[in-house]
């Protein structure tokens, strides 16, 4: 319909509201005949309000918590472009569906001042802060195993120390990831206040790259304590070598990636007495010397069952003494259990073993009377998974 036929047919009410208004412009207007020839009648424009944009920690902040978020609003428009920049680095956020708030990511860093921008439409905002600077500081002092250029086995954990109790442990375990290229389940386990252990629920698999992120920056990790410097570690497993140990039968067999590769007659602990017992259960190789000095526990010289001897070729297994060694005693081995807990075989097939050991692989045990603990040394699988698991200080989170 065109203007004209509009007005051709008009509804009588509508007529009248069209009089009613004409009536209350010409009021309204004051003196209408004064208007000149051609002349409108005048009309009032609202002008559109200038968006405000609100940014919080407002400018001259000092001692700003590092694990407070960076928010930025703005009512009457969207924001347009956000900006923080901090230590040299950007800060990366995030804005909600209608881009009215923004929000950073992660959190800031420590001793760090701050600058924010924003803007929406014509209108800009900006704000200027400092963090605080903690009473203490937490760092990564070792992740192990992680010697520069190592291969680890399929039963390898990774155990990072920090340089300070930590009392928040769920905020900090959130900041610690764990990427492989071929990932399995596996979960973090809090020995004490300094030290948490990741282990896999199943072995991890052969021939792949593990990286450890520690994104511990700006990480409130306890009263006045917050993490102030990110870890990584790149990590190497190895082939899957699991070597099945009888101790009742005396024989060791070695596995790598599922194929016997080694096939040794060993001599197991004496069991005379618990100490002198290999415990049974899956181990895992932890270090290597060559030699060892071995001495008796709890015995001084010249007491029965004292000794005190350099071993060679020595791969420790547990932190109760026990190692998988070379003994020239090849009359026992295979045939009798003389030794004081510990694996020894023939000296060139311990060499062997030494020479191509990794750290964390699998030394199954069978066949003795004493259980290994699985807080001795690194007998973590000892434990079930499903156990293992309650350790973690998110183990109600899904």
């Amino acid at each position: 319909m065109n203007v004209a036929s509009a007005w051709r047919k008009p509804v009588a009410g509508a007529a009248l509201l069209a009089a009613a208004a004409l009536t209350a412009s010409c009021s309204a207007s004051g003196n209408a005949a004064s208007s000149g020839p051609g002349e409108s009648d005048a009309t009032t424009v609202a002008t559109p309000q200038a968006p405000v944009i609100k940014i919080s920690p407002a400018e001259g902040s000092a001692k700003v918590s590092p694990d407070k978020k960076i928010v930025v609003t703005a009512s009457g428009g969207a924001l347009d472009e956000v900006v923080v920049q901090g230590g040299g680095q950007q800060v990366e956020g995030a804005f909600n569906t209608d881009r009215t708030k923004w929000v950073s990511k992660s959190p800031l860093r420590p001793s760090t001042s701050y600058d924010v921008s924003a803007k929406s439409g014509q209108t800009a905002a900006t704000s200027s802060f400092r963090t605080l600077k903690p009473e203490l500081e937490l760092q990564v002092a070792d992740v192990t195993p992680n010697a520069k250029g190592e291969t680890l086995g399929v039963g390898a954990p990774i155990i990072v120390t920090f340089n300070q109790a930590v009392s928040d442990k769920a905020a900090v375990e959130r900041a610690l990831e764990v990427k492989a290229e071929k990932p399995v389940t596996g979960a973090w386990r809090w020995i004490n206040d300094t030290v948490v252990i990741y282990r896999t629920a199943k072995y991890w698999p052969a021939h792949q790259k593990v990286t450890f992120n520690a994104n511990i920056t700006g990480v409130k990790a306890g009263k006045g304590l917050y993490g102030v410097k990110d870890y990584t570690a790149n990590l190497k497993i190895g082939a899957k070598v699991i070597s099945k140990v009888d101790a009742g039968k005396h024989m060791m067999y070695v596995y790598k990636d599922g194929k016997r590769v080694q096939t040794m007659r060993i001599s197991a602990g004496m069991a005379t007495t618990r100490e002198y017992t290999t415990t049974s259960g899956i181990h895992l190789t932890m270090e290597r010397g060559n030699p060892v000095r071995m001495i008796s526990p709890g015995r001084k010289k010249g007491d029965p069952g004292y000794y005190d001897v350099m071993i060679n070729h020595a791969v420790r297994i547990s932190n109760s003494g026990e190692y998988v060694h070379a003994k020239d005693n090849v009359w026992a081995q295979g045939v009798r259990n003389v030794s004081h807990g510990c694996i020894n075989a023939r000296p060139d097939q311990a060499k062997w073993f030494y020479d191509n050991v990794q750290r964390g692989d699998v030394v199954d045990i069978t066949g003795t009377t004493r259980k290994l603990e699985w807080n001795n040394g690194w007998g973590f699988w000892q434990m079930p998974f499903s156990e293992w698991k309650k350790g973690s200080a998110l183990r109600g989170e899904s």
